[in-house]
């Protein structure tokens, strides 16, 4: 019965390969999925049984299980309860859920996952901690060259994924300094930017949380050279972050670094204060 059950997962999926598959999938999801083989195995269930246990069908297992699809969390919290796995592959879907990043953000993402404080300058776009799932979509949808379905779904979720460091706890010190033109710039439709708008006046309430707009017109000032982001890990370092068409830098050395925070004060010295930024906020909301 082994063989034919063999035969039939090789036939649906299990055992073939596909156009998703190859030497560029993530190890992360690689490595959750031989773990969620043997904790299938060893709970005596072959593919379809925990597709249809957990909800999923019999394909969509067996990618996760190559390796070609990461597991969604949903997928992970159903696959814990059926084969009581004891929160070990909740454990990794963090690290499934990093791997859907683009890659040449991932090692920032490690740093920014566990930071203390994290400060951001931000002149084009709202930045992605504190993005709508539309907004992050209508962006992603925009990429030149063009992204497959697939691939504008994993960075989604990847990015929302990541907004947990909003609520974390312990509470991190957030700060986000974002342009006036940035807000304004109209990222999808007017419900897009709407919902975008108040969702920012929502994540401006959190204590650990501020929002600070820089005006239009405002002159010369010292985030003219483009977004940055200023980090301090748990373990007390302090590192820098630029990123400019889809290449990432972290940067470490601690006067350049330093200079970043010198940078950043100024910014905020300069921006709304979170009163203004508010109202201006709300004034956009009431425009559309």
């Amino acid at each position: 019965m082994k063989a034919v059950r063999d035969a039939r997962e090789t036939r649906t999926g299990r055992g073939a390969k596909t156009k998703d598959e190859g030497p560029d999938a993530p190890g992360e999801w690689s490595a959750y999925g031989v773990l969620l083989q043997y904790l299938r195995k060893r709970a005596g269930l072959h593919q379809q049984q925990l597709g249809d246990a957990i909800g999923y069908s019999l394909e969509q297992v067996a990618s996760v299980e190559q390796g070609r699809r990461p597991a969604k969390a949903a997928f992970t919290v159903a696959a814990e309860r059926v084969l009581e796995a004891g929160g070990v592959l909740e454990a990794l879907q963090g690290e499934v859920d990093r791997a859907k990043l683009p890659r040449f953000f991932r090692n920032f993402a490690l740093f920014e996952a566990e930071a203390v404080s994290r400060f951001s300058y931000d002149p084009l776009l709202v930045p992605g901690l504190l993005q709508t799932e539309a907004y992050a979509r209508s962006l992603f949808a925009g990429h030149c060259p063009p992204l497959s379905e697939e691939i504008i779904e994993q960075h989604a979720e990847a990015r929302l994924s990541r907004q947990k460091l909003l609520t974390r706890v312990p509470l991190a010190e957030l700060s986000f300094i974002i342009a006036e033109e940035a807000l304004r710039n109209p990222v999808g439709d007017r419900d897009v930017m709407r919902g975008q708008w108040q969702h920012l006046l929502e994540v401006d309430a959190l204590r650990n949380v501020q929002v600070q707009v820089m005006p239009a017109g405002c002159g010369f000032h010292s985030g003219l050279n483009g977004p940055f982001v200023v980090l301090e890990t748990k373990e007390h370092q302090h590192l820098g972050y630029i990123e400019s068409q889809e290449v990432g830098c972290v940067v470490h050395d601690p006067a350049e670094v330093s200079a970043f925070g010198l940078r950043y004060g100024k910014l905020r010295s300069q921006a709304l204060n979170g009163v203004e930024s508010a109202r201006l906020i709300e004034r956009l909301v009431g425009e559309t």
